[in-house]
């Protein structure tokens, strides 16, 4: 084992700054933390090394971004992968008394990078599970506290050993399945979904160059430039640019298939070509109506692959006042529409709705793609916005999308992943977007570039929303 052997990191801040930008685009998070812990490190001349947590759907570069990190420091990396990982002693060791006894993978990794002071990517550490040998995520507490893992103890060696000039950075695509202790131990970052203009970019420096090179052909071969709007509109529906990487590879290979048989082409692949090489454009759920309905609304939903919109539909009956919920909701969501429910049935009369009507009529919440799973209280202001829609018969307006919790009260309370719901309208062209007030930090923490198009309201009452949501206030009945 390296017990004393370290590798000299390169202080070099601008070179440092011209390597991740050189290799990424955006990320400015994650890069201004490196030059941070540059600058201590060449002030102090140690300074401990930061434990990262990048939290952000797949295909952001989270794992590219590591790898660029050791690249830009001239740091040896070592990648160890948690994902599926349920054994307590993957991670600290076997004693030596076992047949086939191992030292940990970090033991193993430092064996392999041969220095102390390694950067090592800990990948997927919300995919790690437990059974019955223990628990793999509190073991990995020790590992990742700068206060304990000075002396990290494995069991195959049977002595401490120092961690902490390691460089530790883990990704997950969400927190919610990891142990809230591993969390408060990390500094979490967290890597956003890119808009339309960034995947643009992605693909021009980036993306088209390496397919290019790894299907042997020229940059003189091929040039679909102006296709790329088109390629991240209609066939891409995704956060990160994974997809879009795909499709790229799949004109490549058109092309080359081209060029070894000898046929003509024009250098430029046209738009009108793109359904002959590619087929029909991918059905996209993720647009706003093309009109306005009653009993319709548009929702901001936050999933672990980035934001997506979410049509709420609402229709009544004569009846006895009972509520139907269908579209595979949750619990926390089915409340949230009873809560709805309930607040209009109470406040029926400022709302301007007959008492008589709010109790004598079945409501019915439907939330399509009933296939897939949905839950979270972020889609109570959706759901209050359909049925006062259809039970005063007045039109919603198609370019408005909502996101917020809500109260017996009245109250409209904050939600997260503000951002990838904004990203979401923006891909959905939705012009105008009802937050709670509460929510006002967040969009403030937000680039303006991400925000150009887009008009916000901020509401702290559910009274509030019917005249920003609805096309009119006359009755369409």
């Amino acid at each position: 084992l390296p017990w004393d052997r370290m590798s000299i990191d390169n202080m070099d801040l601008s070179h440092a700054a011209k390597v991740l930008d050189k290799d990424h685009y955006g990320l400015e998070k994650v890069k201004e933390r490196i030059l941070e812990f540059l600058a201590v490190r060449s002030l102090t001349g140690k300074g401990e090394s930061p434990i990262i947590c990048l939290v952000g759907p797949p295909g952001t570069g989270k794992t590219s971004i590591a790898k660029s990190i050791a690249k830009a420091l001239d740091k040896e990396n070592v990648r160890i992968c948690l994902g599926g990982v349920r054994d307590e002693a993957e991670i600290r060791g076997h004693r030596r008394t076992y047949v086939g006894a191992m030292p940990g993978r970090l033991i193993a990794g430092l064996k392999k990078a041969k220095v102390k002071n390694p950067l090592m990517l800990l990948d997927e550490i919300d995919k790690v599970s437990s059974d019955y040998k223990g628990d793999t995520s509190s073991a990995l507490l020790e590992v990742l506290d700068p206060e304990q893992n000075t002396s990290f103890h494995d069991n195959y060696l049977d002595i401490d050993y120092d961690l902490s000039n390691v460089m530790f950075i883990a990704t997950a695509n969400s927190l919610s399945n990891v142990h809230p202790a591993l969390i408060d131990r990390m500094e979490v970052i967290e890597v956003s979904g890119y808009i339309e203009q960034e995947k643009v970019q992605i693909a021009k420096r980036h993306l088209l160059p390496k397919q290019i090179k790894e299907h042997g052909l020229k940059k003189s071969d091929i040039s679909i430039d102006k296709l790329f709007s088109t390629i991240i509109n209609n066939y891409t529906r995704e956060s990160g640019v994974r997809q879009l990487d795909k499709v790229i590879a799949k004109l490549i290979r058109h092309r080359a298939v081209e060029i070894v048989k000898e046929q003509e082409f024009k250098k430029s692949i046209k738009e009108s070509d793109l359904k002959s090489i590619l087929g029909l454009p991918t059905a996209q759920h993720d647009r706003q109506l093309s009109q306005d309905h009653v009993g319709v609304v548009c929702g901001l939903a936050w999933t672990q692959v980035g934001g997506e919109i979410l049509f709420v539909e609402a229709a009544s009956a004569k009846g006895e006042g009972k509520l139907n919920l269908t579209g595979n909701l949750g619990d926390v969501m089915k409340e949230s529409a009873t809560l709805a429910y309930e607040y209009i049935k109470t406040n029926a009369e400022v709302l301007g709705i007959e008492p008589e009507k709010a109790s004598k009529q079945d409501l019915y919440i439907h939330v399509p793609e009933g296939a897939t799973p949905k839950d979270g209280p972020s889609a109570g202001v959706t759901m209050f916005t359909a049925m006062l829609s259809v039970l005063k018969g007045i039109k919603v307006k198609s370019n408005v999308a909502m996101t917020g919790e809500i109260t017996l009260r009245g109250t409209v309370l904050p939600v997260g992943g503000i951002k990838e719901k904004i990203l979401a309208a923006k891909r959905a062209s939705i012009s105008e977007i009802i937050l709670s007030e509460a929510n006002r930090k967040d969009i403030e923490e937000i680039q303006s570039e991400y925000l150009e198009g887009l008009t916000f309201h901020y509401v702290e009452n559910m009274g509030e929303i019917p005249p920003l949501a609805f096309a009119t206030q006359q009755n369409h009945e």
